[in-house]
């Protein structure tokens, strides 16, 4: 009988420990269901296309744990029918917070109230009034300015005045970005929930008492939760909507602490959810990969 095997895909340039560690883990329950799995930085593939045709240089993979966001060499795996978790197309869309939004609306699910940013293309370009006049009188003050690429907190703002917005504004109209009602029931927290093959399976409060951004990475700090059906059923269907194996759902706490969705992150770091809540994520990831190759 053929024994499995598998790769586990860690970008070529950025890796927090927190990466490293997630692909370490990710390895070793792979062996202790019998999986061989190669620990591979992206560096080292090659995807493109020859005389025509697609290609890569990644031979003799049963799966492939897609740990990093360049969509080219996703694309090239998923289109020569390499079975990669996640895939392209749920990676791609998660990677951009306005592609979600998009993709999460009318799917029942409470979203915060968005404006997506108009790009510039010159430095020398005037920001219009009309735009900011619009933003004040759509979502008030404060208001929360993102990047629509970006992870652990970074790229995400808060303008509290038209001076502050405009100023945002500048660093962040020549890249895609979007503008946001600020959610202020819960301030400074939000629930990460991990969904395996489309079932919660754990959860953490994550609050930071010096920042309007919850992250563990800026400061914050993590305890386990029990989530409530309305909680359960928002990040199970972020995961059913965007098609993901595995994700991390990040929920805000809107008015009489209904769930909003915060973002979903594809490859959403479980370290600290192994942690808090002592459930082995890593185990049952691996379990589920293994039961989609069977």
């Amino acid at each position: 009988m053929k024994k499995i095997q598998g790769k586990i895909i860690i970008n070529a340039y950025k890796r927090p420990i927190e990466s490293v560690r997630q692909a370490e883990r990710l390895q070793s329950e792979f062996s202790l269901i019998g999986v061989e799995t190669e620990i591979i930085s992206d560096q080292i593939v090659r995807a493109g296309v020859n005389n025509g045709k697609i290609f890569t240089n990644l031979k003799n993979s049963d799966f492939i744990i897609y740990l990093d966001k360049d969509k080219y060499t996703s694309a090239v795996l998923n289109k020569l029918g390499v079975k990669t978790f996640n895939s392209h197309h749920s990676i791609r869309i998660c990677d951009d917070k306005a592609e979600t939004y998009i993709a999460l609306s009318n799917s029942g699910l409470n979203l915060p109230k968005t404006l997506f940013g108009v790009l510039s293309y010159s430095e020398k370009d005037q920001i219009s009034n009309t735009f900011l006049d619009a933003i004040e009188k759509e979502l008030k003050y404060p208001v929360i300015v993102k990047e629509c690429f970006g992870s652990m907190g970074k790229g995400v703002f808060i303008a509290k005045n038209r001076v502050e917005l405009i100023e945002l504004y500048k660093q962040v109209k020549s890249k895609p970005h979007l503008f946001q009602e600020y959610l202020s029931y819960k301030k400074g927290a939000d629930v990460r929930v991990i969904v395996i093959g489309g079932k919660a399976i754990s959860a953490i409060e994550r609050y930071n008492p010096n920042d309007f951004r919850s992250n563990v990475a800026l400061g914050g700090s993590a305890k386990a939760v029990e989530l409530s059906e309305e909680f359960k059923n928002s990040a199970e269907t972020c995961a059913k909507v965007l098609g993901l194996d595995y994700c991390g759902v990040d929920l805000i706490y809107g008015d009489n602490c209904k769930p909003f969705v915060c973002e979903v992150n594809s490859n959403a770091f479980f370290e600290g959810t192994e942690s808090a809540t002592k459930i082995n994520v890593a185990k049952i990831y691996a379990e589920y990969v293994l039961s989609k190759l069977n």
